[in-house]
């Protein structure tokens, strides 16, 4: 079977006072997420909706 070449890349939006972070995939392909992603997620700790800030995953 051939093998797919991913446009997607695998990143961790963290929230970085309580260290809290969801996983998800970013297209690296398009031109409107060239820079960082900013997210209001809900954060377990705080138990409200805070930012969360597009971090790399380790490999």
């Amino acid at each position: 079977m051939a093998s797919k070449k991913g446009s997607k890349e695998v990143i961790k939006l963290v929230n970085k006072e309580t260290g809290v972070y969801y996983t998800t995939t970013k297209n690296t392909k398009s031109e409107n997420t060239q820079g960082k992603l900013e997210f209001r997620k809900y954060d377990k700790k705080l138990r409200k909706h805070t930012k969360f800030v597009e971090a790399k995953m380790p490999h």
